[in-house]
């Protein structure tokens, strides 16, 4: 199956075959129709965007109100995807993959439900491009969480010790600081 679900509702990992040949390859990278078939519901994608980091970057965990299909076309980096949704049975928790070109020469694709925090780094001498549909236009007024890149309750083991990051990522609060009461913290 090309999609498959993860143990964080909303977050999907997409592998298709990639067919290469002298020329290069082809690869289809997503169908509408087996998303909607994981997520029980079907997605709506509204905006493409387009971003390129230098190496050494690291761009910190943004959960934004709409659904989020990465990809990287140029390059090789680290995504970690952490639910910050207070309510879910997963709150608190970080998975991490490998996506563009990585050694093993597999490539996936990403989903990444509304809600859910994502961040990436770059890995290896070359820039990254890293391609992303979402579900709603940008609003600059919109509320979208921020979290720290290094956050301890998160535990990702990043493979850079000091990335290259933003003023605005530099500054983002531990998952403590925005959730300080969540019954996580008084479990642990």
């Amino acid at each position: 199956m090309p999609v498959e679900r993860t143990d964080i509702d909303g977050l999907l990992v997409v592998r298709w075959p990639t067919h290469g040949d002298d020329r290069g390859f082809f690869r289809q990278t997503y169908q509408v129709r087996e998303l909607a078939d994981a997520l029980g519901r079907e997605p709506v994608l509204r905006q493409g965007n387009h971003s390129r980091s230098s190496p050494g970057v690291l761009r910190g965990f943004h959960a934004e109100p709409w659904d989020k299909l990465v990809y990287v076309v140029r390059g090789y980096a680290m995504a970690a995807v952490a639910d910050i949704r207070p309510d879910s049975p997963t709150f608190g928790e970080a998975r991490a993959f490998l996506l563009g070109e990585p050694p093993d020469g597999e490539r996936i694709r990403l989903f990444i439900g509304q809600g859910l925090a994502n961040s990436f780094c770059t890995l290896g001498r070359e820039p990254v491009d890293y391609l992303y549909d979402v579900s709603d236009y940008y609003r600059p007024d919109i509320d979208k969480p921020s979290v720290a890149w290094d956050d301890p309750d998160l535990a990702v083991r990043w493979p850079v010790a000091e990335p290259v990051l933003s003023d605005a990522d530099a500054a983002n609060p531990p998952l403590r600081a925005l959730f300080p009461g969540h019954p996580r913290w008084r479990d642990a």
